[in-house]
């Protein structure tokens, strides 16, 4: 038996003024053509219908009321985004390309960054009056002008450190150096604002009064995040769920491929590499010998716990440098099964995609298994500042350099 699909939550173009905002529901553009199309101008009145910050008041006098940012999810130099996992959004700031100071750009987006990532580790009347509402829309695919509303967000979050949460980093477009922020926010869980609320900020009301969400009212009274989390319930991924759809992206894995031609073998440990950028707290990782089939595994330990008083978990890690049209399939994930102790678990890092019985035995068994497809080799090294084909030959040249023969 079939279900039938539910429709998708929609809003017209011509309701957009009275709507409420409800998460992952769509809001439609217009059609005439040109810049009125733009739904986000018509849902909050006064923030503008251009670029990735927008908002009410300014950034420079420190009188904006409500924030809005706005993502295409295509910029693949800065790639923004949201784990629905944890409730984390990142979010990189407005200085994209260098000629400019970090807080020097023309819409302010990332002086505004700065002062309320700082107010909101101040006190209750800091983050009252000096962290406004930041709502989250994105690029709805295919849908001509029309954006999804992805949630209410607060900077920081429950697990990060202020460091984590606001940074400077470094990148070089035609040899020239520049700063932008990468932000991180969390999703409130926090279903419908309600156009009262919005009304209420956009005159300038009291953020805590007309309608105020209650997880955003106790974010500015203590601080306290309640992140929106939602695990994907589709574990069963396709072939072109697994790899990427770009061509810079395509180009990656071919130039990984290429790197380790011949040597397919000395893939394992860029894969640890790989692994360690997916989960940071992966400990000591050994690369064992060549197997009789031209693999070669890797042994380690991911921590858990307090500084002062760790845990260690072993894991058994495996990679399989492929091209795109060969799948990793039964035998090879039958193999890392074999080798899985009891409280361990097992990472299978591949440049190309996981077949789809792989994938159902090992979710309907309950395996242990991280399995990490070429995509997601391509996403990680992009969030860790690989974002470019030249960035990322660079990173596989210094860190494992090919071996001279005499």
């Amino acid at each position: 038996m079939t279900l039938a699909v539910a429709p998708e939550p929609h809003i017209a173009f011509e309701d957009l003024e009275t709507a409420d905002l409800a998460v992952d529901t769509l809001y439609a553009g217009g059609s005439n053509g040109n810049s009125g199309d733009d739904p986000i101008a018509r849902l909050i009145r006064g923030v503008g219908n251009q670029g990735g910050f927008r908002y009410k008041g300014s950034p420079t006098k420190q009188t904006v009321r409500l924030a809005v940012l706005y993502t295409t999810g295509a910029d693949v130099d800065w790639p923004d985004h949201l784990d629905t996992d944890t409730g984390t959004f990142t979010y990189y700031g407005d200085n994209k390309r260098p000629g400019q100071d970090l807080h020097g750009t023309p819409r302010g987006g990332n002086v505004l960054l700065r002062d309320a990532f700082a107010a909101s580790h101040g006190a209750e009347t800091d983050r009252l009056t000096g962290v406004p509402p930041f709502l989250l829309f994105e690029k709805a695919a295919g849908s001509g002008r029309a954006v999804r509303f992805r949630g209410l967000l607060v900077p920081g979050g429950p697990a990060l450190s202020p460091d984590d949460e606001l940074a400077a980093i470094w990148r070089a477009t035609s040899g020239q150096r520049f700063q932008n922020y990468r932000a991180r926010f969390t999703v409130l869980d926090y279903a419908r604002i309600s156009r009262t609320w919005l009304q209420h900020l956009l005159t300038g009301g009291n953020p805590l009064e007309g309608g105020c969400p209650p997880v955003w009212a106790s974010w500015v009274k203590g601080r306290a995040y309640t992140p929106l989390l939602a695990p994907a319930t589709t574990v069963i991924r396709s072939k072109a769920d697994q790899l990427p759809d770009d061509r810079e992206g395509q180009a990656i894995l071919d130039a990984i491929r290429e790197h380790f031609r011949g040597r397919e073998s000395d893939f394992e440990s860029c894969a640890v590499a790989i692994w360690r950028l997916i989960a940071p707290r992966t400990g000591s990782c050994d690369v064992t010998r060549p197997s009789r089939d031209g693999g070669r595994d890797a042994v380690g330990q991911y921590i858990l716990g307090p500084t002062a008083n760790t845990i260690t978990i072993d894991f058994a890690l495996e990679a399989k440098c492929y091209t795109a049209t060969n799948s990793v399939g039964v035998r090879e994930v039958s193999r890392l099964i074999s080798r899985i102790r009891h409280r361990n678990f097992g990472v299978l890092v591949t440049t190309s995609y996981f077949h789809k019985q792989v994938q159902e035995e090992v979710h309907e068994d309950g395996h242990p298994i991280a399995l990490v497809c070429g995509k997601d080799v391509v996403d990680v090294l992009r969030q860790h500042g690989h974002t470019t084909l030249n960035a990322v030959q660079r990173w596989l040249e210094h860190s494992f350099p090919k071996l001279q023969i005499p």
